[in-house]
């Protein structure tokens, strides 16, 4: 049983949520995918392992950290730095968060081919968490694996330690941590009206990004 966060850890983590990545130039040539061209491009494969991050990828969970930060800290961050509201989020806030269309579609997908999907947040872990069954009922997912809890962006090892050869985020950080373990990395783009600012600048890191997936 992973033991409870530490003020420190959350620090940390509040840190590094606010930090974010610095905006680089926009590129100019942007490697654009739509689904059916990802589709194509994996469809001859055997069955695979794939990965997810979760907040603005698969879900649109703003409606929870707006209320968080209306509830904690009206007029800044600090709430991110709250026991209290990860735990109220991660115990069932999510019921309130949009699931995405376009991780609808790529879920179908992935199980249609037989692949086991992981989701990997930057959350931290703790007692009492709903988000593995909240997303196992949103997008019927039929093997549905723990969500991995990492308390910050960086995610090599965890994607690495579980062979995941796709792995969908919004995050240059997802990115990132997607092309150090040899993945394939896509972005998936995060909504204008997320919470999460700055908003990442959509291709800078060299990455496939996904046609009309802001919703």
């Amino acid at each position: 049983m992973p033991s409870p966060i530490s003020s420190t850890a959350l620090a940390a983590l509040f840190s590094l949520l606010l930090v974010g990545c610095a905006t680089p130039k926009q590129p100019a040539d942007i490697h654009w995918i739509t689904l059916d061209t990802l589709s194509s491009s994996i469809q001859k494969d055997a069955p695979m392992a794939v990965g997810f991050d979760i907040d603005d990828t698969v879900l649109f969970s703003s409606p929870c950290f707006y209320a968080g930060q209306q509830k904690y800290s009206p007029g800044s961050n600090d709430y991110l730095k709250n026991t209290e509201f990860w735990t109220e989020t991660n115990g069932g806030c999510d019921r309130y968060s949009i699931p995405k269309d376009v991780a609808r579609s790529l879920i179908a997908m992935h199980q249609q081919r037989g692949d086991t999907l992981h989701f990997i947040t930057g959350r931290p872990h703790t007692e009492g968490e709903q988000v593995t069954t909240i997303l196992q009922q949103a997008f019927g997912i039929k093997n549905m694996q723990p969500v991995v809890f990492t308390s910050g962006p960086e995610k090599t090892r965890f994607i690495h330690d579980r062979g995941l050869q796709v792995y969908y985020g919004d995050s240059d950080a997802d990115i990132t941590s997607a092309q150090a373990a040899g993945a394939r990395a896509i972005r998936v783009m995060r909504a204008a009206n997320s919470t999460y600012k700055p908003l990442p600048v959509n291709g800078a890191l060299g990455e496939e990004v996904l046609v009309d997936s802001t919703h």
